[in-house]
């Protein structure tokens, strides 16, 4: 995409600084956008899953386990608890 020997753009640079660090916020937004405080489950099931993904990512350092494992705590929540 880029041809060698020229140097690669200041924009996709500054792309691949930020964008590390954006994707889990965008993700963390998209889990709370539609959250009624008000009514059902009152955000339970997202603050548990949350967490769990935090603190895997605290402890083992890992994106993918964290994540993976959050996603499992939520669907295990809203099929068998919620």
């Amino acid at each position: 995409m880029f041809p060698p020997g020229r140097p690669t753009p200041s924009y996709v640079r500054y792309l691949g600084q930020v964008l590390p660090a954006a994707a889990p916020g965008l993700l963390v937004i998209y889990s709370f956008k539609d959250v009624n405080r008000f009514s059902g489950s009152r955000g339970i099931r997202e603050l548990l899953s949350a967490a769990v993904v935090a603190l895997l990512h605290l402890w083992r350092r890992s994106m993918l386990l964290s994540i993976a494992s959050g996603t499992l705590v939520y669907m295990f929540l809203i099929q068998r608890v919620f």
